[in-house]
């Protein structure tokens, strides 16, 4: 009997501590980015159109690169004992995930810093969470981010949506017409944007829902399958689909990847960055993919 309940206690010593609840956040933020890396592209300019920026003489300038973090760009500093990443926005880049996810409930909190710098000193803040990103960096327009699909963090668009690179999705949406911006709204149909769609590689949230007075934000990216919701201080503001890239005129699915978060002319603030594992999309959205 003796032996029997020594054994018993060994194996509850062993199981418990493994035993993890399936709802159990992760958290992501540490005060040595541990888990995350670094890419730094160029200090754009006002008068930027998309070319590879070049010096005095002609000669192409080479992006900053991956894991050199030039003027501090990205630095942990504590807030009432928390660590709170600083992204000063004063080269574009990001940082990313060293670890791909999929099928995850990502949640975070954000708010602005007081800097801004060319080419946005007179525009908006801005920057963004990239997810489902994959390969190398600096394949899109402004040479300084992953492929991926976008969850923009700007002021007044907090949950909008970008195509980064040649991805693509299916949002619902109101259809545009002319120069409009399509609108997202759960009541509407499906419609495709990104790489494909001629003039639909944008699409505004439904409504802003942002905080006042440079408060904390609390935003939940949920990705499931080929799914994806953008969710604002409690509010679903986009309904997403169909994850997916272009590559030599078929589709290819964009389901898992990194997570970047975007250094773009613009000074953020980021904190409580956390993530779970998800088995489906949470019951009380069920409905929004139906």
């Amino acid at each position: 009997m003796k032996y029997s309940l020594f054994f018993l206690l060994i194996l509850v010593i062993i199981w418990v501590p493994s035993f993890k609840p399936k709802d159990q956040w992760t958290p992501l933020l540490d005060k040595k980015l541990s888990n995350w890396e670094i890419y730094l592209s160029f200090r754009h300019a006002r008068d930027y159109k998309g070319d590879a920026p070049k010096d005095e003489s002609g000669s192409l300038i080479k992006p900053i690169g991956y894991n050199t973090n030039e003027k501090n760009v990205f630095s942990v500093i504590e807030e009432k004992g928390e660590p709170v990443l600083r992204i000063s926005g004063e080269i574009y880049g990001s940082v990313f995930t060293k670890q791909e996810y999929e099928n995850y409930h990502l949640k975070l909190k954000v708010k602005w810093g007081d800097k801004k710098y060319e080419p946005r000193t007179e525009k908006l803040r801005d920057s963004g969470i990239l997810y489902h990103s994959v390969g190398e960096s600096g394949v899109d327009y402004w040479r300084a981010w992953k492929l991926s699909q976008e969850f923009q963090i700007m002021e007044g668009h907090i949950g909008d949506y970008w195509n980064i690179a040649n991805s693509a999705i299916d949002i619902r949406a109101f259809l545009s017409e002319g120069d409009m911006n399509s609108v997202a709204s759960t009541t509407q149909s499906f419609l495709p944007f990104g790489t494909g769609v001629p003039g639909r590689g944008f699409c505004l949230r439904s409504e802003n829902y942002e905080k006042p007075n440079n408060e904390w934000n609390t935003l939940e990216l949920i990705c499931f399958q080929d799914k994806s919701l953008h969710i604002v201080n409690g509010h679903v503001v986009m309904v997403l689909q169909h994850s997916r890239y272009m590559e030599n005129g078929k589709a290819v699915p964009l389901t898992k990847g990194k997570i970047q978060l975007q250094s773009e002319a613009a000074e953020v603030l980021f904190k409580d960055i956390q993530i779970r594992k998800i088995q489906a999309i949470p019951t009380e959205y069920a409905t929004l993919f139906q």
